[in-house]
């Protein structure tokens, strides 16, 4: 049996986002698409608040009704399950992915840095999750990181260690490529200084070995269309500048480093890259 496409629901602006876009994703793999709801979450919101059962019940109610309403509009092939777990979200969420072909989340808009602003739920769902997890902000579609217009065949994203290949990584790059049937940029940086005692030889060296590290997976995925870019500089810079140009970009995040750790450069990109990002648990 398949796992679910299955997205975190609470009736706000990036909630509404994740959905339309894990609906679309459901519809295009043709796998199940579930909607969960976290009764707890208005006390999460509210802080200290107490919110009466009665409350947290018709609250849960009337979100989970509008937002099956919205994805029978959207995708009315998509076999969709919805749920509300009587539980705090992170809880919630987390037991959802550890079912979940992977789960998808929603951010909140555009912070005072111009930054997205990705909730203490958000953070602690990705660092923690067992399954990737994608985050989606609102107006991506309006950006073209999504829907079938003119913008649909933008490439995917995915940074690269080749000191450190994850083959998780990879395959959920490649597997999402050729799923949308899009072009795949794969990013490997190297620190600036390298560039300022190196030789071409060297700079050779380096695009080789992300040569190497990619040819198993251009041979497992014959049908994608694929573009190396090694470069000097930070690995999260370059990848907020892709996703400009982007439907998904994907990094990685230690299973081991639990917790609040999720490394720097996936800390970046999920903060600031203008498209949806997927984080995909590796060992």
């Amino acid at each position: 049996m398949s796992r679910p496409v299955t997205v975190g629901v609470d009736g706000s602006e990036g909630s509404v986002a994740a959905v339309d876009w894990a609906a679309d994703e459901a519809a295009l793999r043709g796998d199940g698409l579930r909607l969960v709801y976290a009764t707890r979450w208005a006390e999460h919101q509210l802080g200290a608040m107490k919110v009466s059962h009665e409350d947290r019940a018709d609250a849960a109610e009337g979100v989970l009704a509008e937002t099956e309403r919205r994805v029978g509009s959207r995708q009315p092939g998509v076999a969709l399950t919805a749920d509300e777990v009587e539980d705090a979200p992170v809880s919630v969420l987390l037991a959802a992915a550890a079912a979940a072909e992977l789960l998808v989340v929603g951010s909140h808009g555009l912070g005072s840095v111009r930054g997205f602003i990705v909730g203490s739920v958000g953070q602690e769902v990705i660092a923690d999750a067992e399954r990737p997890v994608v985050l989606v902000r609102p107006g991506y579609e309006k950006d073209g990181s999504g829907g079938s217009g003119k913008n649909s065949r933008r490439k995917v994203v995915v940074g690269l260690d080749v000191n450190d290949v994850e083959d998780e990584l990879l395959h959920f790059a490649f597997d999402f490529a050729g799923r949308h049937r899009v072009p795949l940029e794969i990013v490997h940086t190297w620190h600036e200084s390298f560039v300022h005692h190196a030789d071409a030889a060297a700079k050779d060296e380096r695009a080789a070995a992300l040569a190497g590290a990619v040819r198993p997976f251009r041979d497992r995925f014959p049908g994608t269309e694929v573009t190396e870019v090694s470069a000097p500089g930070r690995p999260a810079e370059h990848l907020i500048e892709a996703a400009s140009d982007a439907r998904l970009v994907v990094v990685g995040r230690r299973r081991a480093a639990r917790g609040s750790h999720i490394g720097s450069v996936t800390h970046a990109v999920i903060h600031h890259a203008s498209c949806p990002v997927a984080v995909v648990p590796h060992a």
